[in-house]
C-alpha cells in the first residue's frame, strides 16, 4: 500500500511545535569506539496490508548495539476498519515533517527513514540494509550524553531540534480483528509510546532534566536532528 497524502507545510510547523511527552532516565548502554548509533525508523500501521515484510525487516536489526529501531505507528489507515493500538497524530506529523524535508508530495506506508538522511519502502532486507550504508551518518556531530536523569548535548552546532523519545523494547504479538490485516496477529518491537520536543540547541552545553516515566518498561532515546525532521547530527538511547 504506498497511496499518498498531501500535507500543508505550515500546519506541519503547527503539529510538531505542540507535541508533547516525557521520557525516562537511565545511563546510556556505550558504543564500540568509532561507532555512532544508526537510527532506523519504521513508519507503519496494523491497517497496512504491506507493512508486515518491512516490519519484518526492522525487527531483524534491532539487536545490534549500533542501530536504535523505532516503530512509529501512524492514524491515516484507520478508515481501513481497524484502528492502530499504538498509532497517535504525534507520529503522523513525524512521518509528514520527513515529507516535507526529503521532498515527498506526501506520505506513505511502509516507510523506513535512516539517520533522517534517506528512506527507502523496506520490504526487502537488501534494500534496508543497503540503505543503511547509503545513509550511514559516519561519526556524532555533537556530543550527547544520557546519565543521571538528564540529557547534556555540547558542542559547536547551528539550530538544532533535540526530541525525547520512549519505546517499549518488548515483542508484542497483537491480533488484528479487521481491516487489511484481519485475522493476522502482527508482531511489534520497539514500538514508540511517548514523543517529546525537549528544546532547541545551538551550540555550548545545554542539560534537559527527564521527567519520570509514565509507564514501567519503556526505554529512553535522544535524537539531536537539525531543522524539525532534518538529518540525526546525535542519538543516545539506555
Amino acid at each position: 500500500m504506498t497511496r499518498h497524502f498531501y500535507l500543508s507545510r505550515a500546519a506541519l510547523a503547527a503539529t510538531m511545535g505542540a507535541v508533547l511527552g516525557s521520557c525516562a532516565p537511565g545511563q546510556a548502554t556505550p558504543l564500540p569506539p568509532g561507532h555512532a548509533l544508526q537510527v532506523v525508523e519504521l513508519f507503519q500501521s496494523q491497517g497496512c496490508s504491506s507493512c508486515p515484510p518491512a516490519n519484518a525487516n526492522v525487527m531483524a536489526l534491532a539487536d545490534k548495539p549500533d542501530v536504535l529501531t523505532l516503530s512509529w505507528q501512524v492514524t491515516y489507515w484507520d478508515y481501513l476498519g481497524w484502528q492502530d493500538s499504538f498509532a497517535r497524530p504525534q507520529f503522523t506529523a513525524r512521518q509528514r515533517a520527513y515529507a516535507a524535508t526529503l521532498g515527498h508530495d506526501g506520505v506513505f506506508t511502509p516507510q523506513v527513514v535512516i539517520n533522517g538522511r534517506g528512506d527507502v519502502v523496506g520490504s526487502g532486507r537488501g534494500e534496508v540494509e543497503g540503505a543503511l550504508r547509503r545513509f550511514d551518518r559516519g561519526g556524532d556531530a555533537v556530543r550527547l550524553t544520557l546519565a543521571g536523569g538528564q540529557a547534556t548535548v555540547s558542542g559547536a552546532s547551528a539550530a538544532s531540534w533535540v526530541y525525547l523519545v520512549r519505546y517499549d523494547p518488548r515483542i508484542v504479538q497483537i491480533p488484528i480483528k479487521a481491516g487489511e490485516n484481519g485475522g493476522r496477529t502482527l508482531p511489534h518491537r520497539n514500538v514508540v509510546r511517548e514523543f517529546a520536543l525537549l528544546g532547541k540547541f545551538s551550540g555550548g552545553t545545554h542539560h534537559w532534566a527527564l521527567p519520570a516515566a509514565r509507564q514501567a518498561g519503556l526505554k529512553t532515546a535522544v535524537l539531536v536532528q537539525s531543522a524539525v525532521a532534518g538529518p540525526i547530527m546525535a542519538a543516545i538511547h539506555d
